[in-house]
This record gives structure tokens, sequence and C-alpha cells, in this order.
């Protein structure tokens, strides 16, 4: 255990981080605003003690951050609940609607290479008497409106299809799939996490019943998430903890001033700088791509025209992608979402895209993000392909 006033080791000067899609660091700004949230010299009052000046203060935090996410994405402050996290925003969602008494039908629509949150959450539901459909996308990873179209049933009362796929980086034509869920009477919930920090985002334009996002996705503190509920339907959700009336009565509990506040930061900021930052991510992922694809027998999972810029799945075939991560000690990648990474199984993902074990098992996921430079992708796509042949003359 550390000692008291220790700090943590620093990384290694040569490790290049390329797992943005599994978390961000920090922005600097943001850290700085939360550190004002903290000690007795900050603003540390509970926004639910609001009999004096403590508690006032940290509830105008509260309410600041609560507009300037709501901003961000173009809803209205009442429209958003704060969580722990984009998975409790994602149960929330699923269970809150699909066990309700509000809600007369029982089916449930969701996407096969939806994150284990969705699915996990899907699956409960489904041991308790809720009729599930799971949706197989095309072989290129893509959940067409077509396709959701052919999913939908008479008792379908809620679709959760994700904007961004977290492994692939393929994203989905939300705003023409929620006009044919919301022509057959039913709600849509999407999983934003991973499109955020990638893409504009406008309540109104997707046209989703219920949005879930996570604050560590764009470069917030972890530990608090978002989920967007279009006002009509708050009072019909279930509460899935009980114990107070914060958050209009869906998700009570002392709340987090520190993280709100930091995950309040990391949305002013990314607003300001997502245009610069989606440029230089694009242009970094193609010198990334075109550097990997000169490997011999690499390929790219997923649809290379429905892919937004910044998560990369490439396979490396005769290649352990276990072996090959290994190998480079220093580059931080990962073979598919953080919450499976001590599974050493091909990811579901791939799997739900008729792509075979094998390959499965020898892809790899680099996703940048707003601190990686162009040194450090010429100095991954060369490790990798030096790691790739070492690798390949073992197993010859």
């Amino acid at each position: 255990m550390a000692s008291q006033g220790s700090r943590p080791a620093q990384r290694a000067t040569n490790a290049i981080y390329l797992d943005y899609a599994a978390t961000t660091p920090v922005a600097p700004e943001v850290a700085d605003e939360m550190a004002g949230y903290l000690t007795v010299d900050g603003i540390f009052g509970n926004p639910s003690s609001i009999t004096h000046q403590f508690g006032h203060a940290a509830l105008e935090a509260v309410d600041s951050a609560r507009k300037t996410v709501a901003q961000l994405i173009g809803a209205t402050p009442g429209e958003i609940v704060f969580t722990s996290g984009a998975t409790e925003a994602i149960n929330l969602a699923l269970c809150g609607v699909m066990l309700s008494s509000a809600t007369k039908h029982n089916g449930l629509v969701v996407s096969a290479i939806e994150h284990k949150a969705v699915l996990d959450t899907a699956t409960f539901l489904q041991r308790n008497g809720i009729d599930l459909t799971i949706m197989s996308p095309d072989t290129s990873g893509l959940i067409t409106p077509e396709l959701v179209n052919r999913n939908l049933r008479d008792n379908t009362a809620l679709v959760s299809v994700m904007l961004v796929n977290n492994e692939t980086g393929t994203f989905t034509d939300i705003a023409a799939i929620s006009r044919l869920v919301r022509n057959a009477g039913a709600l849509i919930h999407v999983d934003a996490s991973q499109a955020v920090a990638r893409m504009p985002l406008d309540v109104n334009k997707l046209g989703a019943d219920l949005i879930s996002l996570s604050g560590h996705k764009i470069y917030g503190p972890k530990g608090v998430g978002v989920l967007y509920i279009r006002r009509h339907l708050q009072p019909q959700l279930l509460p899935h903890t009980h114990g107070g009336g914060q958050e209009a009565g869906l998700r009570p509990g002392t709340l987090a001033t520190h993280q709100i506040v930091g995950l309040g930061a990391a949305a002013k900021v990314l607003a300001d700088e997502l245009e610069t930052d989606v440029q230089r991510i694009q242009n970094l992922d193609l010198r990334l791509y075109n550097q990997l694809n000169e490997i011999d027998g690499c390929t790219l999972n997923g649809n290379p025209d429905m892919r937004l810029p910044g998560i990369l799945n490439m396979a490396f075939s005769n290649v352990s992608a276990e072996s090959l991560m290994l190998s480079m000690p220093n580059v931080a990648v990962s073979t598919g979402s953080a919450c499976t990474s001590a599974e050493v199984k091909p990811s579901h993902v791939l799997l739900a895209l008729n792509i075979d074990e094998e390959t499965s098992l020898s892809s790899i996921r680099f996703s940048l993000g707003r601190y990686t430079t162009t040194e450090e992708i010429d100095a991954v796509a060369q490790r990798v392909r030096s790691s790739v042949a070492a690798l390949r003359k073992i197993a010859a």
C-alpha cells in the first residue's frame, strides 16, 4: 500500500496510449476544475442541503454542469439525469422502461454488437419474462433501418441500438431507425458513449427517447455518466434504486458534485474543441491505417465506409493478438471492450460479423484521441510491423 502523501508511479516515458475507446485521460482543465469541489477550502457541500450556503453553492455547480451537458447534446437541463456511468444509465433505461407498469408491451429488441452493459441487461430482463429479440448485423457490422424494421413486432416496447460501435467504430443511422421505431409505437434507447467525443450529437436530430453517455469517454472523470430522457417519459420510468428524491427520483443518492462538475467541464471543453479533435483524429487514423495496411495479411474489421475515425480494428493473419500485445509492452491497445479484456476469447462483436474465431483472436483495436501524436502513430505502426514479422517467423 502506498504511504500517505506518496504519488503514483509515473508511466514509462516511451509508453504510447492508443486505447481511448476504453477510457480517456482527464483533461488538465477538467482536473483543475474538479479540485475546487473536494476540500474544506472549496465547494464541498451536499447539493441536497439547501438550508445553508455550502449546499446552495454545490447545487449551483451541479445545475451549471447539467446545463452544459444538455447544451452539448441539444437537450434541455431537465432531460439530463446524472448516473455513476453509462452502465448504470443503460440499466436505468432498459429496466426502467421494460419493468414499468406504464409499459404495455413486453418486447425488447437489441443488436448482437451492443456493449455487454446492454446485452447482459437484456438477458436479465429475458429471464424475468421479457420477450427478447437480438438482431445480427450484416457482415460489415451495420445495423440498418431495414434490419430493425424486420425485427419490430406488435409487442415491441423498446429498441436499443448503439450509435458508434466500441470495437469497430461502425456507426448507425439512428435518425432513420428512430423514425421507424416511433411509427411502430415503440421507444428507442441509444448507447452514445463512443460517439459523443467523435461527432456532433443532437438529440432532436437523432430522435431517440433515451441516450446513455459516459464521463470517462470524453476526457472527464470515471464514475459519472448521463441518461438523457425525453421529458415526457420521465414519469413512466421505474427507478431501480431507492432511498431519496434526487434526479427526479430516478437515481436517488447524494450527488457526486466533483464528478458532475468534472463532466460539465469536459462537456464544455469538448464543445469548444470537437471540430479540431475530429479533424486531427481523422488524419491520424488514416495515417495509421495506411501504414498497417501495408503489412501482408492485415485486414480491417468492420465497414470501411461507415466507420468513424478513431477506432480501428485490424486483424493480422497467423498472429495471436495476445502475443502481439505482449511483444509491445509499452503500447496500450486492446482486443476489444475493456469490460471483457481479461477474457481470452473471441470478441462477441467480431463473431456477430461472421468473422471466424481464428481471425477474431488475431484482431487488435487501436483507438485514438485528443492527445495522440503523429510521432506516436508512426512509432506504433513500426512496432506492429516488426512484431508481426518476428512472431510469424517464430511460428513458421
